[in-house]
């Protein structure tokens, strides 16, 4: 019978990224309920310093493989080391971030494993001992609940921003085994670009996201979107059009073909809402659109609506924003 219940964390960077708290947090709800130990796996280069951190949210043992190799995410290093330490886990779950290294590494690891993948999924439950996994299907017009076969392993990939993380618990300490796994040779290599991204917000990890779409006319206009954010405390992201217009970076793209988001506020400004943007932002908490076009198809997914040219929305909303900020 399996003994754990297993998250495996992302580190990137020199931290953990908050997704792996989040499903630190669910794997500890999940483990209690099934009366299983909760086991993480800390992969990266100069992870060991950071593991105890993972101990604050549940985690009572960290398996670690720290090693000058694993700096950036590679499947061909990456997917047999963790494969290797699943092993010693021994577990009934797994649970890792559907980032976008997560997406990957847990497609690859699903394949080598033998099992099924819930991938990306949104919310996960336990029936007398059975585990289901609801994630959205077909740009998330419709939600699918999965389960898995009796002794199947469980592995699911949970959407960034969505489970809800416990209160760390500064007092516990996790037991951490460091593991010698063999690292295979890649054949890629990673081309680093430098950029400044001092201050940025994650995206994914975003509480609030100002994003900005064809209706911005040009690349110098998102800075008033960057001043709204900074007040906000929030992400800036851009529509595809914008990205292919060369106006944003690719890394900015929210979106089915950029990145899923779940915030708890969105303001989509100057988007007209296309099927493959809603897919990527539509479960946001409280969606906000601004747009002069009263039938631009983002009102339909919007809580909010403003219908109004945004350059002379913007600049008066961000002063009140700054007004109610400065009195605070």
């Amino acid at each position: 019978m399996a003994e754990s219940v297993c998250i495996v964390a992302e580190y990137r960077d020199g931290a953990f990224r908050k997704v792996s708290y989040e499903i630190a947090s669910e794997g500890r709800r999940i483990a209690d309920t099934l009366g299983l130990k909760l086991y993480g796996i800390a992969i990266g280069s100069g992870v060991s310093d950071k593991v105890q951190e993972l101990a604050k949210y549940g985690v009572e043992k960290v398996l670690v493989a720290d090693d000058p190799a694993f700096e950036h995410y590679i499947a061909e290093t990456y997917v047999p080391a963790v494969a290797e330490m699943l092993q010693q886990c021994d577990p009934a779950v797994v649970l890792l971030p559907a980032s976008m290294n997560g997406k990957d590494l847990s497609a690859r690891l699903a394949a080598r494993l033998e099992t099924g993948l819930a991938q990306d999924s949104t919310e996960i439950s336990v029936e007398d001992g059975k585990i289901k996994a609801k994630r959205p299907l077909f740009g998330g017009k419709c939600l699918g609940w999965y389960e898995w076969a009796d002794g199947a392993l469980v592995m699911i990939s949970c959407r960034p921003n969505v489970m809800s993380m416990l209160e760390p618990d500064e007092s516990k300490q996790a037991e951490v085994v460091k593991v010698d796994v063999s690292v295979p040779e890649a054949r890629s290599k990673v081309v680093s670009v430098d950029m400044d991204t001092s201050g940025k917000i994650e995206l994914t990890e975003a509480d609030i996201i100002v994003s900005g779409g064809r209706g911005m006319k040009g690349p110098e206009n998102f800075a008033m979107l960057e001043e709204l954010a900074g007040l906000l405390g929030a992400a800036v992201g851009a529509s595809r059009a914008a990205v292919d217009a060369g106006w944003r970076p690719h890394s900015d793209q929210v979106g089915q073909t950029g990145k899923v988001v779940t915030p708890n506020l969105y303001i989509a400004v100057g988007i007209s809402g296309a099927i493959q943007h809603l897919a990527g932002m539509g479960s946001s908490k409280y969606i906000v659109a601004v747009n002069k076009d009263p039938d631009a198809p983002i009102f339909s997914k919007a809580d909010y609506g403003v219908v109004e040219d945004l350059f002379k929305f913007i600049p008066v909303f961000t002063e009140e924003v700054r007004r109610l900020k400065s009195s605070e």
